[in-house]
């Protein structure tokens, strides 16, 4: 009887030591979507166009990575900024992609940004319900020069002289307004850029980490990247 009651009580503590493993918790941070999280931003300036974007990718609450490259290439000319799902907008980014190539095969030269901004707002249109992806397209071509496009959630499309999208957006607004003007010249628009993403960068939760930056003009696109510690500095009360 004794060895009955210890084997229960034995099995018991067995019971209660073994720890509950889930599956699945779509309430754990490493299992969430994998969102960019993000402060993307393009700017149209006298001889092309900069474009910009912070570097943390979030899963949940958890910084899945520091370093993201958002700015996607599409052709030597254009680049998109990309918000919303990593899936679904790298996703997205290689269906045009795609379809610029063909389409550059078939003309025999290079294509029109506002060819590529269509392919994206008819993905992102067409797939509305299905994915989260939030774009803004920017490039040169012959034909209009600079250009910036923006392809929010829902697939609307519209050209702006400046544009700004993802979470870190909604701090910069003011800033944005205060300080844009027509036909900046290029370092003047990557100082306006640089500023507008690390003052996001400084209230957002789900943007940090480097800055990149992209001029796009006739001759192809120059990348940069400003690190935290070299980032313009600002006060934050």
């Amino acid at each position: 009887m004794a060895m009955m009651m210890n084997g229960r009580s034995s099995a018991s503590k067995m019971e209660l030591a073994s720890p509950y493993i889930p599956s699945y918790d779509p309430t754990t941070p490493w299992q969430a979507e994998h969102r960019t999280g993000t402060t993307i931003m393009a700017v149209e300036f006298d001889g092309g166009v900069i474009i910009g974007a912070d570097s943390r990718s979030t899963t949940g609450v958890y910084i899945a990575n520091r370093v993201t490259d958002k700015l996607t290439k599409i052709t030597d000319n254009i680049y998109c900024c990309r918000s919303g799902s990593s899936a679904d907008t790298q996703a997205v980014a290689d269906v045009v992609r795609y379809h610029v190539g063909m389409h550059r095969m078939e003309l025999g030269e290079e294509p029109r940004v506002e060819v590529a901004a269509s392919l994206f707002q008819d993905m992102c249109y067409n797939y509305r319900d299905s994915i989260t992806a939030g774009i803004i397209l920017a490039g040169w071509d012959p034909y209009k020069g600079g250009q910036v496009y923006t392809i929010p959630l829902g697939g609307m499309q519209v050209r702006q002289k400046v544009a700004t999208g993802g979470s870190g957006s909604t701090y910069v607004y003011g800033y944005v307004d205060q300080h844009f003007k027509p036909n900046m010249t290029q370092d003047e628009c990557m100082k306006f850029v640089l500023n507008a993403i690390t003052l996001a960068m400084l209230r957002d939760g789900s943007s940090g980490g480097c800055v990149r930056l992209g001029v796009i003009t006739k001759d192809g696109c120059v990348k940069h990247c400003v690190l935290g510690n070299e980032l313009p500095k600002f006060y934050m009360g």
